[in-house]
């Protein structure tokens, strides 16, 4: 149905190829997952696949994309900002067909979406909306345009667990081809039957792309099994070539001492000689012919790195926060209330709810009553990061305290040990993709040293492949947590108290 050819795309501005050659074709039954790390252009391409225009900011392209007259529905990582400002009924009506459509078919979209069909209809505004509630109503409208293909940009992105397991269904169960990115390992793990993984090798300077007709799991298993099956066959190789050199130096050493010895007086001696150092020659050059055949050692991408130090941990009397609200209300709107939250000590602690119950606007309040606390040094990480980065600031000039040459290599080092290239250091932050912003504040805390950290959302942007790191930097993490997440891993591995929000207060509860 849909067909790339030797899709090759150019950074514009540091002359970067994100990726090189890139083929694949798109079937009736494919959910392909495209993985990667962050800034590997796995966005990019599904803008690309959808309408190159979107890229011709940023990127240049060659190579073919045949669609067979495949019509493609797109779902951005984020709305327009101009969309946000409509209300849902104004955002249905600019879809041509949704006026031409009849009850029907509108009932039948919404019982996919698990809508009810007057939600259409709705004078609430997109940006009153609650995540999930935002991520449906743009697949409403894609599929009042009756795609042959979706092709969806981070659709896990900002909804709870309840609409997470939803949308894993609808992946599934829907009949059309799905071209999709996802940071959410579980949902990778239900729903994908291809993998697109996109890498970029030696210091970001040569990418490599692999295709798999397989799922997540199976996919990096197998990934991981054939590395180390390519590690131990060069490791093999190069232990018998060293044997086998240790022979021929000691065969090569006693021909030139015998070369030495042997005079003119000896020329049935010289001739003899004459043909053991041929086929030394011989067997060196077969040698060098081995060395050259040998297997590879695997190449993978560098794993980022970091930690924070011993200054951050928190003893276990230490009492972290003592929190009570009455009401918590938004937009004039009571979301819950009789709110109730103590945390002592180095403990982990995740909020969950329904997208709208209220979690960001309490890990706000809990972060300004913190900030007048001398006695701890602490973090707030927000879901929107534009909050703390400005947009025209270099990685390096956002981590600069002193502004100093010494204080600038440091962090040069530091956004290397984070995959940063050096003209991404050099890049304007509102260059970055998501991932690179979320390390970025990550650096900030390491450098800061800081003791409490307060996260909405922190794996929210990281690829499936580094999320494994951040979640095991931050579950040995000394300090406090108190952190608002969907995603299931973060949730089992690093939180040791997990409280759901709800009208009532927060509720103790178990994933």
């Amino acid at each position: 149905m849909l067909q790339m050819k030797n899709i090759t795309v150019t950074h514009k501005r540091d002359f970067r190829v994100l990726i090189e050659d890139f083929s694949l074709s798109l079937n009736p039954g494919d959910k392909a997952a495209i993985i990667g790390e962050e800034g590997n252009g796995k966005s990019t391409l599904l803008k690309l696949v959808y309408d190159a225009s979107l890229i011709e900011g940023y990127a240049d392209y060659t190579g073919e994309i045949i669609k067979n007259g495949a019509r493609l529905g797109y779902l951005a990582q984020e709305l327009d900002e101009s969309d946000k400002n409509r209300t849902v009924y104004e955002y249905c009506m600019e879809c041509g067909e949704f006026c031409l459509m009849a009850p029907k078919e509108l009932g039948e979209i919404a019982r996919t979406l698990s809508l009810d069909t007057a939600f259409f209809y709705s004078g609430q505004m997109i940006k009153s909306l609650s995540g999930g509630e935002k991520v449906k109503l743009q697949l409403a409208r894609i599929l009042m345009e009756r795609p042959d293909i979706l092709c969806l940009d981070e659709p896990s992105n900002d909804i709870d667990i309840q609409t997470l397991e939803w949308l894993g269904d609808f992946i599934r169960r829907t009949p059309l081809p799905v071209l999709f990115i996802s940071h959410d390992e579980m949902l990778l793990g239900q729903t994908a039957n291809k993998i697109i993984h996109f890498e970029q090798l030696q210091r970001k300077t040569k990418p490599r792309h692999t295709v798999a007709a397989t799922g997540d799991e199976a996919y990096i298993g197998n990934r991981q099994q054939a590395f180390a099956r390519q590690e131990q066959m060069a490791r093999r190789e190069r232990s018998e070539y060293e044997k086998k050199q240790e022979r021929f130096r000691r065969i090569q050493q006693k021909v030139e001492h015998q070369q030495n010895i042997i005079t003119r007086q000896d020329p049935h001696g010289a001739q003899l000689l004459k043909k053991k150092m041929h086929a030394v020659k011989a067997m060196e050059r077969r040698y060098e012919k081995e060395a050259e055949q040998m297997s590879e050692f695997p190449q993978t991408e560098e794993a980022i790195f970091i930690r924070f130090g011993e200054k951050t941990s928190l003893p276990a009397g230490k009492r972290v926060l003592d929190f009570y609200c009455k009401k918590l209300c938004a937009a004039g709107q009571v979301l819950a209330q009789d709110i109730r939250l103590t945390v002592c000590g180095p403990q982990h602690v995740c909020i969950v709810g329904k997208n709208g119950a209220g979690k960001t606007t309490l890990l706000k309040q809990i972060a300004k009553e913190l900030s007048g606390r001398t006695d701890l040094k602490v973090f707030y990480m927000p879901q929107n990061y534009e909050e703390l980065l400005g947009q025209e600031q270099t990685p390096v000039e956002f981590l600069s305290v002193e502004a100093g040459r010494e204080e600038a290599g440091r962090i040069r080092t530091y956004l290397g040990s984070m995959k940063f290239s050096a003209d991404e250091m050099a890049h304007p932050v509102s260059m970055l993709s998501g991932g690179q912003k979320a390390k970025l504040l990550l650096l900030k805390v390491s450098m800061q040293g800081c003791n409490v950290l307060l996260l909405d959302e922190p794996t929210r942007n990281f690829s499936p492949l580094s999320a494994p790191v951040i979640r095991a930097m931050l579950k040995d993490y000394g300090g406090a947590i108190i952190s608002v997440s969907h995603d299931r891993r973060y949730i089992e591995e690093v939180c040791t108290e997990v409280y759901e929000l709800t009208a009532n207060g927060l509720e103790r509860t178990r994933l």
